[in-house]
């Protein structure tokens, strides 16, 4: 009879194994994290991580959802009244339950047992943020994005701003859809010179781009309104994305981005909080079928690249090899083909007001 196995505790074991690592290399896997959330949570183990998470440098804020809350928000976003009627009016204005929840717990390393992140509200990931001394590279996704589309219409885009936009690519498609396994290549009109074909102008086809530019500047300018009160938090931001789940826009800065947005004032619309859109100049390049890699065909494929005018408050002289770069890196997978191919057809020059 073979005698029992017992189990002891080994002393070796009651030694934190973390407590062993030095401050740096624990900042380092912290800053592998970024997600909020998960910070939070990794605040609250001890009271070392909770005096070290407020130092991480990179930071991934996921907004699940989107909603109107009662109360003077305005002051926990430092919103100028009155208040904005968009949907991205309330893109700070939102229910951060999830993201605040786990910061409610941790308390001071000062032995005080008042809370770390005082008065935070479960709507203000402004405030969540604040909590974070040394951000330098953060990351901001909404829950969805802003132009509304029909199914199977594909629309995405791409900003750069400053203190206003610097740059902006649009990539549309009335129709994005998987070719049939096995069917023959498509034959191409005999007259596709890179011309667009009349019945663009006639049957509403420009309209529908003017319409798909117009919108996504809008949602550009209106989430680059709304970064404000961040970017002035955080004088050690590096770059800041605001991106979508649905991967439909991106709006960037990088850091003399960030300085020239601190440095400039901000030129308002005044019809709503977003940021004036300036006077633009617009290249609209089309194509009626583009076959993509992976069995993908887009039919009336277009790509708008927008830089401000020469004369407007953000223009200055960008070289083709610096657009073509940023409208190549400005998408991924089958649609970094799809703007690539589209740079090749013939261009079409359009001029729009700021508004």
């Amino acid at each position: 009879m073979h005698p029992k196995a017992r189990i002891h505790a080994d002393p070796a074991m009651e030694l934190d194994q973390i407590d062993c690592l030095p401050d740096a290399l624990v900042l380092l896997i912290l800053n592998k994290l970024e997600d909020v959330r998960s910070l939070g949570r990794c605040s609250a183990v001890s009271k070392r991580l909770n005096g070290l998470v407020p130092l991480v440098h990179d930071v991934y804020v996921k907004i699940d959802r989107v909603v109107a809350v009662d109360g003077d928000a305005d002051d926990a976003l430092n919103l100028a009244s009155p208040k904005p009627r968009h949907i991205f009016s309330h893109f700070l204005k939102l229910m951060l339950f999830t993201i605040v929840k786990p910061f409610h717990s941790i308390r001071n390393p000062g032995g005080t047992g008042r809370s770390l992140f005082p008065h935070l509200a479960p709507h203000s990931p402004v405030q969540v943020l604040r909590s974070f001394s040394h951000v330098r590279n953060l990351r901001v996704e909404l829950p969805s994005g802003d132009v509304g589309t029909e199914e199977g219409v594909l629309l995405k885009w791409r900003a750069e701003y400053g203190s206003t936009l610097q740059s902006c690519v649009i990539l549309g498609g009335t129709l994005v859809d998987r070719k049939p396994t096995g069917a023959a290549g498509h034959e191409p009109s005999t007259d596709d010179s890179g011309s667009m074909p009349e019945s663009f102008y006639t049957n509403g086809g420009l309209k529908l781009r003017v319409v798909w530019t117009i919108s996504s500047l809008i949602a550009a300018s209106t989430r680059h309104y709304l970064l404000r009160s961040i970017i002035n938090d955080h004088q050690t931001l590096r770059s800041l994305v605001l991106a979508d789940a649905d991967g439909q826009g991106v709006l960037s800065m990088g850091m003399e981005q960030l300085k020239e947005f601190r440095e400039n004032q901000l030129s308002a619309s005044a019809c709503s909080n977003r940021t004036q859109v300036p006077a633009c100049s617009m290249k609209l390049k089309y194509a009626p079928y583009l076959e993509l890699p992976g069995g993908l065909a887009l039919q009336g494929a277009t790509l708008v690249v927008i830089k401000p005018s020469a004369d407007g408050t953000g223009g200055c002289h960008v070289s083709r090899k610096e657009t073509e770069a940023f409208v190549s890196g400005a998408f991924d997978g089958p649609f970094r083909l799809a703007a690539k191919a589209l740079m090749k057809r013939r261009t079409y020059l359009l001029e729009m007001n700021g508004f």
